[in-house]
């Protein structure tokens, strides 16, 4: 390239967007699709990919086109353009057709240089006509992951675009990801027919990010405490659901954050209103689902956290990614369960057979990279085909809390000597099984209980060698079968070990199986793990629960549950207000049995010399909540349960649940008005007796015991609220 044409381009890069210096492969890339050439670029979010399409489109003659999957993103990258002076529009269902009109007569005037499109506008019979009239100078394809069904958000539309682009006549195509796996790489440029387009890859390593896995125990609790480290910093909360996105957001703002929701069931301009306001920085925290996020500029993120766990691991390595685009910190924490991959294999269920196993593969290598214990940013660069050769990152947990390690030479010889026995055609299952001996009916049918290795494994369980395997592919000694889906193959590393081996250290995996997992759906409160209390305290503090159910004459989980007691033996509450927020407590109970345990814990706090954990003690907006005042002004003026249930908009059944959770939050309801209408006397007593003599309020002991067996699990549930309201409340 000629010096001065070098200059020419930093003058307009200078000139149209501010910066003195391309970054990384920005130059090359540029020039070579000004120079008409297809290309492919794969680099990491925050290392400046739209700029190599939206230069060129300043530089070239005619109309760039942008194909782009969010309407989010479009107007993130309109807005950024036009305050760049540069005159960019998009197409898409949010224009009104006088809109689209006077946007048509624009860009065959010329007046427009950049076009974003969404892939389903494009597929429109009359967008191809207008274009068709524009002079076109290339086309961009954004987040081109979405071609593959391989890719962590595979969209059909985008599989039709290169016939769309061949409607348009000959031109460039420049095709740009953040994330793609070497299949997914394939499978772009076979899909698009730029199997001969020039490659531009760029490294997947951010070395400012930090990467942590968590148990999802405790979880609002861990959020508020990492939250409050983080107080004023601006990030982003990914979660599954739409419920759940407004739920954390709005417990978010009880306990003193700025933070909004983001999800596609918001009116489209309150979406945008809280998408402007944290990049305005109004608000320091979004709450959102996968829908937010894709190509918005913020540079200043400082952490992002999954709540839940993503479906892919190139989904979470694009959201992380939204962290710390300035090179500064980022931290990307995510709360990992098993009881989330679960949810998300059920969601999967309703899909094509090869989509549902397609997904189910991209959930495993999720399941690996949580309970892996080698370091994070080693087993991301490994899954994009990157090398990283530091033993250490020291910026992951993994890294920073190593695990225990162990020899692993002679395991590492045996997991590579069964797949060259097996002939290198078997994925990670099959070779567990033929390690351990299990014979099933693919051992069966392959002969494989014949080979040498076959049962000398069988000491360790299928987590462990699973482990092996993983870290044997991780560390390079077997790669993935690109043809073969699932199948492992040695490398020439892999080969050199077996002709010489080696020590080799390996580590144990996480074992999240131990943790307690909070059903947070449900009406009573998760217990807290039993690993995680002051066993000593939790001992006084139930034996003063056994004092009092005995003077009072009251069963013992009456004064408070053991999940409470376990709580209060985790944050040593000291006050009424910080005994008031744990589970199962509320200001009522404080205030009837509080005195004697507050006692307890203030002496044994004083004694041991303990730092209470109150500045995690997490405020409920259950309390606030409209339709729960609504619920109890109505009790106290004696409306009937099924007005209440049809002026609140809940089912009979969501009633109760509300109706339990204000009750169990300590407050007293007089539902005799009520129940005396359902139940007689006779029935009432029995149930009543029943709970006065039970060890636990638990709904299905009642529902299996004898004495109450013909009753109503609704007439249960409201002799049980009746119950707890007069003795613990």
């Amino acid at each position: 390239m000629l010096v001065e044409e070098k200059d020419a381009l930093k003058e307009r890069l200078k000139e149209i967007f501010g910066y003195s210096q391309f970054r990384g492969n920005q130059e090359r890339i540029i020039r070579n699709l000004l120079d008409g050439r297809n290309t492919f670029v794969i680099m990491p979010t925050g290392a400046g990919k739209s700029l190599c399409y939206q230069l060129p489109a300043m530089i070239n003659d005619g109309l760039a086109i942008v194909i782009s999957p969010l309407i989010a993103l479009m107007k993130n990258q309109v807005d950024q353009m036009n305050a760049y002076g540069v005159n960019a529009r998009f197409l898409n269902s949010t224009l009104s057709k006088g809109e689209i009109t006077r946007l048509k007569k624009e860009c065959m005037n010329g007046n427009v240089k950049l076009l974003y499109v969404a892939p389903e506008s494009l597929n429109k019979e009359e967008t191809i006509e207008f274009l068709k009239k524009v002079n076109v100078s290339f086309v961009a394809i954004d987040e081109a992951h979405c071609i593959s069904e391989w890719g962590h958000d595979f969209r059909p539309e985008y599989r039709r675009i290169k016939s769309m682009i061949h409607n348009l006549g000959e031109m460039p195509v420049i095709a740009l990801t953040a994330t793609a796996t070497p299949k997914v790489q394939i499978d772009i440029q076979k899909n698009l027919q730029m199997e001969e387009a020039d490659v531009f890859m760029s490294s997947f390593n951010r070395k400012n990010l930090y990467y942590e896995v968590r148990p999802k125990k405790e979880t609002k609790k861990q959020l508020i405490k990492f939250l409050k480290d983080n107080k004023g910093k601006s990030g982003i909360i990914y979660c599954l659901s739409r419920k759940k996105v407004e739920e954390i957001a709005q417990l978010l703002n009880v306990n003193g954050f700025k933070a909004a929701p983001y999800h596609a069931g918001l009116d489209p301009d309150v979406r945008m209103k809280n998408q402007d306001d944290f990049l305005n920085e109004e608000v320091d925290i979004i709450c959102a689902t996968i829908a937010f996020g894709m190509g918005i500029d913020k540079p200043d993120v400082r952490f992002v956290v999954h709540y839940d766990v993503p479906k892919s691991l190139e989904g979470y390595y694009q959201e992380t990614g939204r962290s710390g685009r300035d090179g500064l910190e980022g931290h990307c924490l995510m709360f990992y369960s098993h009881n989330d991959l679960s949810k998300l294999e059920k969601f999967n269920k309703d899909k094509p057979v090869q989509e549902r196993e397609n997904a189910r593969i991209l959930l495993q290598e999720m399941e690996y990279y949580a309970e892996s214990p080698v370091c994070r940013r080693r087993q991301l660069l490994h899954y994009f085909g990157e090398e990283f050769k530091e033993e250490n990152c020291g910026m992951c947990d993994n890294c920073v809390h190593p695990r225990e390690r162990f020899d692993g030479t002679d395991y590492v010889q045996l997991v590579l000597r069964s797949v060259k026995q097996t002939n290198e055609r078997f994925g990670l299952n099959h070779l567990v099984h033929v390690i351990r001996g299990v014979e099933d009916e693919y051992v069966k049918s392959y002969g494989h209980f014949d080979l040498e290795v076959y049962g000398k494994g069988g000491d360790e369980d299928a987590d462990f060698w699973k482990s092996v395997i993983r870290q044997t592919l991780i560390f390079q000694y077997l790669e993935k079968d690109i043809d073969n889906i699932g199948a492992l193959k040695i490398t020439q590393k892999g080969e050199e070990f077996l002709k010489n081996p080696y020590a080799i250290e390996l580590a144990r995996d996480h074992d999240f199986t131990t943790e307690i997992e909070e059903e947070e759906e449900s009406a009573e409160k998760a217990p807290v793990s039993a690993k995680s209390y002051d066993v000593k305290l939790f001992e006084l503090l139930k034996n003063l629960r056994k004092k009092i159910a005995k003077e009072k004459n009251l069963p013992p989980y009456v004064i408070f549950q053991d999940p409470s007691l376990e709580e209060m033996a985790t944050t040593y509450p000291t006050t009424k207000e910080e005994m008031a927020q744990v589970n199962g407590v509320g200001m009522g109970k404080v205030n009837k049995f509080g005195k004697e345990f507050l006692e307890v814990i203030e002496k044994y706090v004083e004694d041991n010399d303990i730092e209470t954990a109150s500045e995690v003690v997490v405020k409920s907006s259950v309390n606030k909540s409209k339709t729960k005042i609504s619920i109890i002004q109505q009790i106290d003026r004696k409306i009937d349960l099924e007005e209440i249930a049809e002026s609140t908009r809940l089912t009979f059944e969501d009633l109760l649940t509300e109706i339990e959770n204000i009750c169990y939050s300590g407050t007293k309801l007089n539902l005799n008005y009520y129940i005396d209408q359902v139940l007689d006397a006779h029935k009432q007593d029995d149930i009543h007796d029943y709970f006065m003599s039970a060890e636990t309020d638990s709904l299905e002991h009642a529902l299996n015991d004898d004495s109450i067996a013909d009753y109503s699990e609704e007439e249960i549930r409201l002799m049980r609220i009746k119950f707890m309201s007069e003795y613990a409340n």
